[in-house]
């Protein structure tokens, strides 16, 4: 059975690689080398543009730099490129200019900081490049005029800025030295007078007649010190302004020198990120809220709830061709789309992801059957769950209410574990059940099982009964299955249960307080926080305390192997010690600096490395020491055997496979002054994505 799944798992992998490689070649496309992104798809979305001649071509921005785009309006979506090659930059705002469709403009911003800055394409996204005025600008908005194409006005950090000839060439038009015109975060621009410019502020809007020569405070109605986050001016009536801020949303009618704030929306001190207006039904208006979806029908005298007040909507996008449908842009649940006016939603994030994978588990007994594991996803994260090695994924957290996911593991009996930041949960008959609060306690027997030539006794579930035990809350950094016993290094020191995840009890051998890093292999344990390591030859009876490499200044990543040999890694690099940590070797046939993953694969008799900062899987056989690796085209957070195939983790975009595995020629390399052994792949070189990534 098992070797029958093999083939099967392997069969998907190659019809997809040949499929996915077939496609690029269809289009003539040469990207970079690159791994193809599998998902889980969903996660942060930002905004929404759309081709001003074709409104099935959607464009969509995200908090890692990327730009996507859908040419169905949005049921599916394709990579364009990563801004800059950064993964750091928010993307609120995507400008398609009306006179040609290949000339994109891009405004960024970065959190925490005053970065940021403008790019502009004029060949449909393939390049790109930074606007020189506008280096350095955090961006928070911008907008075209309708009635002059030309006319470009921008908020940043430091003001009002303006463009007259699409955004070539910039100019700020708010007072330099103003005490009031800074941090702009909303800009509108009168449909028929482009020199009537509004100007939302993180604190209170302010309005210019005549190109930003004069400026006037537009404070009256509004709460003083209110964040100005969106402006929308009515397109038949100019004097219609609506204005929203997290005191709530306010409507003038006499071209904001007077607001009134419009009631129905209940706790309006919730952040409304997004007014949008129905082209063809101007007195429907759409409120994207930190609070889920609102809609009136009536210019804003009634307010309806039309989404979770759980949701947060970033953007809000609809069809000027098919008002019916709306698009939204949330946070972790990727887009979202409705074909009845907002009435009802469902995701709609096929070829989206961007998703902070921190675990992976595969099922032993299953090749196909893959488990990832997600942080900052909160109801829309936590497990997926793959039937066909990683091609499409189902989320799978039923049960654990919300909770990060820092460690998974799926043992040879059956077993199911979840290592969260708050306790270790069991997945049982499809709901994940607190193993701190009841647990399935199985009498066992015994089994032999050979692994590399040795026998060794495994024990198996015969009966179950549940029964209470210890409740378990810290932060589960490392599950580890062993034959007998499954160990987790957590926030607060070490634990142990049996086989099948039960009677979870503190180690109380170990003096390390947290342990962040845990490697098993047979009775041999080694525990490492960010600066200490112990290590133990008998289960964790008695451990003693052993010395870092004197180069490494923090642990990051840790390993050890069927000869137990241990490895470890950090900023400087990879080290690893065959005497049980007296003394180290540092692997200067290999440049890797910042490594932040370390796995025994032990069917390949290897060691896998990833590091945060290239995009290279690197492997060590451990019998000779011989070097591979692999571009990926993606920075890493881990990799991991599949078949005949590797899987990694991308920093904040999901899933990616490896496409083809087919080793070439050996060539002999030189890296930092010492020979090294390496090999490319096919999949390496091959065009590999279904659509150009620039890294």
């Amino acid at each position: 059975m098992t070797t029958l799944l093999s083939r099967m798992t392997l069969r998907v992998l190659r019809l997809s690689a040949v499929g996915i490689m077939l496609f690029c070649l269809s289009l003539g496309l040469q990207a970079e080398v690159t791994w193809f992104p599998l998902g889980p798809f969903g996660g942060d979305a930002r905004s929404f543009a759309t081709d001003p001649r074709n409104p099935k071509h959607i464009y969509l921005g995200t908090t890692t730099g990327w730009v996507y785009d859908s040419h169905d309006g949005g049921a599916s979506w394709k990579r364009v490129a990563q801004i800059a090659h950064r993964n750091d930059l928010i993307i609120d705002h995507i400008l398609p200019d009306a006179n040609d469709p290949q000339r994109l403009l891009v405004a960024a911003w970065k959190v925490d900081s005053p970065d940021g800055g403008l790019w502009i394409s004029d060949d449909g996204g393939v390049n790109w490049y930074a606007q020189a005025e506008m280096h350095g600008q955090s961006i928070r908005a911008i907008a075209r005029s309708q009635s002059n194409p030309n006319e470009l006005v921008a908020g940043t950090l430091r003001g009002v800025y303006r463009s007259l000839d699409g955004g070539a060439h910039w100019k700020q038009i708010s007072p330099k030295d103003s005490t009031e015109i800074h941090e702009v975060e909303s800009i509108a621009i009168d449909p028929v007078n482009p020199d009537i410019i509004y100007a939302g502020t993180w604190h209170l809007p302010w309005k210019t007649v005549d190109g930003g020569v004069h400026w006037t405070n537009i404070k009256q109605g509004l709460i003083d010190d209110s964040d100005v986050f969106s402006i929308i001016v009515d397109p038949a009536d100019p004097k219609v302004v609506y204005a929203s801020a997290c005191s709530g949303i306010y409507k003038s009618v006499d071209a904001a020198a007077k607001f009134t704030k419009i009631q129905g929306i209940p706790s309006t001190a919730r952040r409304t990120r997004k007014l949008a207006q129905d082209p063809k039904h101007l007195d429907t208006i759409f409120a994207g809220t930190t609070e889920g979806l609102y809609r009136t029908l009536d210019a804003g005298a009634h307010w309806n709830l039309l989404t979770s007040p759980d949701l947060i909507v970033n953007d809000v996008y609809i069809d000027p061709a098919n008002p019916d449908h709306v698009l939204l842009a949330t946070d972790r649940g990727g887009v979202l789309s409705s074909n009845n006016a907002g009435e009802s939603f469902e995701a709609s994030n096929a070829g989206f992801s961007s998703r902070q994978i921190t675990a992976y588990a595969a099922d032993p007994h299953n090749p196909a059957r893959l488990y990832v594991g997600v942080v900052n996803g909160k109801q829309a994260g936590g497990v997926f769950a793959s039937n066909d090695a990683g091609v499409s994924w189902q989320q799978d957290s039923s049960g654990l209410g919300g909770r990060d996911i820092f460690s998974l593991a799926a043992t040879e009996d059956g077993v199911i574990l979840a290592g969260t930041n708050h306790g270790i949960f069991r997945l049982q008959d499809g709901e994940w059940v607190d193993a701190g609060v009841t647990v399935l306690a199985r009498h066992a027997g015994t089994v032999s099982t050979a692994v590399k030539g040795k026998t060794r006794e495994r024990r198996v579930s015969r009966s179950a009964t549940r029964q209470p035990v210890e409740h378990l809350d810290e932060l589960v950094y490392s599950l580890n299955p062993e034959v007998n016993d499954i160990y987790a290094g957590t926030s607060s020191g070490l634990l142990h249960a049996d086989a099948f995840g039960n009677n979870w009890s503190r180690v109380p051998s170990l003096k390390l307080d947290e342990v962040r890093y845990l490697a098993v292999q047979g009775r041999t344990l080694v525990a490492a926080s960010l600066k200490e390591m112990e290590i133990s030859s008998n289960a964790g009876e008695a451990w003693k305390p052993v010395p870092l490499p004197g180069a490494l200044t923090q642990v990051s990543a840790l390993a050890l192997d069927d000869d137990h040999t241990v490895w470890v890694g950090g900023r400087e690099g990879l080290f690893r010690s065959s005497d049980m940590g007296a003394t180290w070797q540092q692997t200067r046939d290999m440049a890797l600096n910042d490594v932040d993953s370390i796995y025994f694969d032990r069917s390949g008799d290897r060691i896998l490395v990833t590091t945060a900062q290239s995009s290279f899987v690197f492997s060590v056989h451990v019998p000779d020491h011989k070097v591979h690796y692999w571009n990926s085209g993606w920075k890493l957070r881990f990799a991991r055997p599949v078949g005949d195939h590797l899987v990694a983790a991308t920093l904040f975009d999901g899933i990616v496979i490896q496409p083809k595995m087919v080793d070439s020629a050996v060539v002999p390399t030189r890296t930092n002054g010492a020979a090294a052994t390496v090999a490319t792949t096919a999949g390496a070189s091959a065009t590999a994505t279904a659509s150009p990534v620039k890294r």
